[in-house]
């Protein structure tokens, strides 16, 4: 039984082989083609169009002339000679080539916009750090006056001072302490000739540990806006005690302003290198 079924399979197979030998040769199908559901034209540029959208255009070169590839135009060369007349007159006016000196053996360290001023007596290390970013003050004025006669209408302009705030920090040595205390210049003493009042007030004071860049909010911040006014004049004069006071406010105002007209001009020529560049 089991030698019968071993011989069906073969006896199966040779006939599906003689049917294929005695049957015609079919064509082979081939599969039917699908249109594409997207068109070229959102997938790339076509290399035969005539007009290339205006982002792909190839730059040519500028409307000057000049045979450069970058963007150049006739603002720009407009802006460039403007910087230039500006660079010229701000120069003319610069009051001082170079930093002036604080008197009271202050030492200087500049880095950028940033200032510090370094000065030890005795033990003690003060360090008074100012920045002169927007120490300019704005031009508050009503109905500006006619320039009088014989006067040119730029010799009136007022002369622009940079009154920045400053910190003044103190360090006694052997100290994990150091006393902070943030000054500024009011508006209504600046310029003021007298003697009797201080020109610089001094709006906050704090503990802060030494060796640290960043002062943390958590440490007690005194305001002195409410502020019993005997304390506050023992801290002016505890500032005045190591070199800062009225002589001192005078010199950093002197010294900010000419380190802002010199960051100013520097600012311009970097400007103008940048809008002339190609």
């Amino acid at each position: 039984m089991f030698q019968l079924l071993r011989c069906v399979p073969r006896v199966l197979g040779t006939a599906v082989a003689g049917l294929r030998a005695a049957a015609p040769s079919l064509p082979r199908l081939q599969p039917a083609s699908r249109p594409c559901a997207r068109p070229f034209g959102l997938l790339s540029v076509r290399a035969r169009s005539v007009q290339l959208p205006g982002l792909l255009k190839p730059r040519g070169p500028c409307a000057c002339g000049c045979g450069c590839s970058g963007l150049h135009t006739e603002g720009d060369k407009a802006f460039v000679d403007f910087l230039s007349d500006e660079i010229k007159e701000e120069k003319k006016i610069q009051k001082y080539k170079s930093l002036p000196k604080m008197s009271g053996g202050w030492e200087l360290e500049v880095n950028g916009t940033e200032a510090k001023l370094v000065r030890k007596v005795a033990g003690e290390k003060i360090t008074v750090t100012f920045n002169i970013n927007n120490s300019i003050p704005p031009a508050f004025g009503g109905e500006e006056e006619e320039p009088s006669q014989g006067q040119k209408a730029e010799e009136q302009e007022p002369e622009l001072t940079s009154t920045p705030n400053f910190v003044v920090e103190v360090t006694k040595d052997g100290s994990s302490k150091a006393l902070v205390l943030d000054c500024h210049y009011p508006e209504d003493e600046i310029g003021q000739e007298d003697d009797q009042s201080d020109i610089f007030s001094i709006k906050e004071v704090s503990f802060q540990a030494t060796g640290e860049s960043d002062w943390k909010d958590t440490n007690y911040t005194l305001n002195t806006d409410s502020l019993d006014w005997g304390l506050y004049d023992h801290l002016m004069d505890f500032l005045a005690d190591r070199g800062v006071d009225n002589t001192f406010a005078d010199e950093l105002v002197e010294l900010s302003t000419a380190l802002e007209h010199q960051e100013y001009i520097s600012f311009l020529e970097d400007l103008k290198g940048f809008v002339k560049s190609k």
